[in-house]
């Protein structure tokens, strides 16, 4: 039978059928089309706001048909998407709870496993699924959004009873993220969150943590300060902190001047310098060129240490002392922070304790599937090492030797 047809069929019933609540007639017709194979499994059916324009009914009359047809497992909803047909009658993708082979293991997906970060959020994960009797599995995901979804769909066949992702940077979601997370799979993420999507997640107080060294720079008697990053869009860890330097920067009457900020550094680029002991050349002649350009900035806030550490480092080939000529604020620490020439002012993200926080919020949601989604954001600490001071300290000490 045609759409055509059926349209016509179905506009017929409606007026002989007045009983008949619209939202089940519409239903039928979604029904008929899976059943007689005219919409492919995993194919995309038209937008609600197709179908009300098709019918001449309300939203609110397609929701609440799609509504039935999702808890039925024959449709299910990608959110920015749309609507898709089912593969079986479980949904998309098969109900987890089939798989309880693995009841007491949890899988860990990270993007690497190379500086203090992700060593310590990896550490406070491990303790804490001990001291709740679960075990690990981990898996690096190298920042490919296609390993990462090769990784989810395999642990999930592997039947772990709980996921907790660190998302690969990406300027799009993964759509097995949201898939798990729709179906009420156990799944918390950690450092980055799904914008716009409710997700359970833990991450550090970025906001605050970047308020706070801005802050620092600020009350030293900075005004002109930069803000150094790898490429922020899509990654809403670095998205935060950009927000936390700007509010900041507002609440200090201080005019936010766009040119300060450089936000196209290689985050692969960058994260060498802690396998080679020295910052990516390209790297360190994009910074050389900012600051250049930039000659007036007393401050710069690096987005995490391998810029902070590659920032540094270009400084001193140009050469520009730190903090006497400019201060440079860490918005991340790393492992021998004690012991560098400069030690560097920083903000601690406490990730030891997101990865227990993490673990905690898992297990309850293994526990109780039904509860509210719920978002837990960690304290930052700022820790004020050598590598700030006020602004022209450089020329102070000068002044003072010359005496």
């Amino acid at each position: 039978m045609s759409n055509e047809t059926k349209e016509s069929k179905f506009n017929s019933e409606r007026k002989q059928t007045v009983r008949t609540p619209l939202y089940k007639q519409i239903r039928d017709y979604v029904l008929d089309n899976i059943q007689q194979m005219n919409w492919q499994p995993n194919e995309k059916i038209p937008s609600e706001n197709e179908l009300a324009a098709k019918f001449n009914v309300s939203r609110i009359t397609i929701k609440n048909a799609l509504l039935q047809l999702i808890e039925e497992g024959l449709i299910y909803r990608i959110q920015g998407k749309g609507t898709f047909i089912s593969a079986n009658k479980q949904g998309e993708p098969p109900v987890y709870r089939l798989l309880q082979q693995h009841d007491k293991t949890v899988a860990y997906l990270m993007p690497r496993l190379d500086n203090r970060f992700t060593a310590n959020l990896l550490n406070g994960i491990e303790n804490q699924l001990a001291e709740e009797g679960y075990h690990l599995l981990f898996c690096e995901t190298h920042d490919s959004q296609e390993k990462e979804n090769e990784i989810l769909k395999r642990m999930i066949r592997f039947g772990v009873a709980g996921l907790i992702i660190y998302p690969a940077h990406s300027q799009t979601y993964n759509e097995e993220i949201l898939k798990i997370t729709l179906n009420e799979f156990p799944v918390v993420v950690v450092d980055r969150y799904l914008r716009g999507v409710e997700t359970n997640y833990v991450c550090s107080d970025n906001v605050k943590g970047s308020f706070d060294a801005t802050a620092h720079l600020i009350q030293s008697g900075h005004r002109r300060i930069g803000f150094v990053s790898t490429h922020a869009h899509g990654t809403t860890s670095i998205e935060d902190r950009l927000t936390g330097y700007e509010k900041a920067l507002s609440e200090h009457n201080i005019l936010i001047d766009r040119h300060l900020r450089m936000l196209n550094l290689d985050s692969k680029q960058v994260n060498t310098i802690l396998q080679n002991g020295a910052g990516h050349p390209d790297s360190k002649e994009q910074i050389k060129h900012y600051l250049e350009q930039n000659s007036d900035l007393t401050a710069v806030i690096a987005v995490n240490s391998t810029v902070g550490l590659t920032l540094m480092e270009a400084a001193k080939e140009m050469p520009i002392s730190i903090p006497e000529d400019l201060s440079i604020v860490f918005l991340d620490d790393y492992e021998l922070s004690a012991f560098s020439t400069v030690p560097p002012t920083c903000v601690s993200l406490e990730e030891y304790t997101v990865g227990r926080e993490a673990v905690k919020l898992l297990v309850s949601i293994i526990e109780n599937p039904q509860q509210k989604r719920r978002k837990i954001i960690v304290p930052t600490r700022l820790t004020v090492r050598n590598s700030s001071a006020p602004p022209g300290a450089g020329k102070q000490i000068a002044a003072t030797l010359l005496n």
